[in-house]
């Protein structure tokens, strides 16, 4: 039987975002949210290790209260139990300060097989959570998971590099980070989702963890995001004649290899 931590994160549904044309900055009030993609994978990966070897799944999340959602649907998914981290203290904590937070927390729930976490989230894409906690906990870290396998008191992972893949074996407990390639998340059913409501969250503020002020929120972030902007998008306005359709494609063709568009 294992124990398996999932960390998981509420994230603005960036699919839905949108834009203001004059400022180019994002609106991100009343955005949709959800859990962020990679961490479903994740969250899957554990219930099917599960399923397979006995035990049991907890989920934890540094958030507002309205984060509850999220652990609802994490629970639903076939979680056994959900924590949340929320405390006004920890707004605007970067991934150091988060870290941080879930150490505390997986300190507190107490022992563990394995913790398993997105590679990175949907919203920043830092990818830096993972390694930071894996640090802090001071446990073998395995990245970019795309095939994972649980015997006795080993881990063994298959992890995608740009030009290869290598497999790699640690002892427990450990913690990894997987890809999308890793499993298909599944979608709970409507019995699942009625037993979800059931299931408990526990909540924990700041000092249920002895969690010290000066190392969260932005005094204890070593990164501060000052503004976040779309990127700037103009058309050049460029019109493309010719005699015949012929000599119009080709000088299409030639203006966007021209423009590296396209290549030779």
């Amino acid at each position: 039987m294992v124990r398996i931590l999932v960390c998981v994160k509420q994230a603005i549904d960036v699919s839905q975002l949108k834009v203001d044309s004059a400022t180019r900055r994002l609106i991100t009030v009343d955005a949709p949210k959800k859990i962020s993609d990679f961490d479903k994978n994740a969250l899957e990966e554990a219930i099917r290790i599960r399923e397979k070897l006995g035990g049991e799944v907890f989920t934890v999340t540094v958030g507002p209260e309205d984060a509850k959602t999220t652990l609802r649907e994490a629970l639903a998914m076939g979680a056994d139990k959900a924590y949340l981290i929320s405390d006004p203290i920890f707004e605007n904590s970067d991934t150091l300060a988060t870290s941080y937070v879930l150490a505390e927390a997986v300190k507190k729930i107490g022992p563990f097989d394995l913790i398993l976490c997105g590679e990175a989230s949907i919203d920043s894409f830092s990818a830096q959570v993972g390694p930071r906690l894996a640090e802090r906990l001071r446990v073998p870290l395995i990245t970019y998971v795309r095939k994972l396998s649980v015997e006795g008191d080993a881990v063994t992972a298959e992890r995608g590099l740009e030009d290869c893949s290598q497999t790699m074996k640690a002892k427990t407990p450990a913690l990894i980070t997987v890809t999308k390639e890793i499993n298909e998340p599944r979608i709970p059913s409507l019995m699942a989702i009625m037993k979800a409501s059931k299931k408990e969250i526990v909540i924990w503020a700041a000092a249920d963890l002895s969690i010290a002020s000066e190392k969260v929120g932005e005094a204890g972030s070593a990164v501060q995001v000052l503004t976040v902007l779309a990127p700037k998008m103009e058309r050049k306005k460029i019109v493309i004649k010719g005699e015949t359709a012929m000599e119009t494609a080709e000088k299409l063709a030639k203006a966007l290899i021209q423009e590296g568009v396209v290549g030779r």
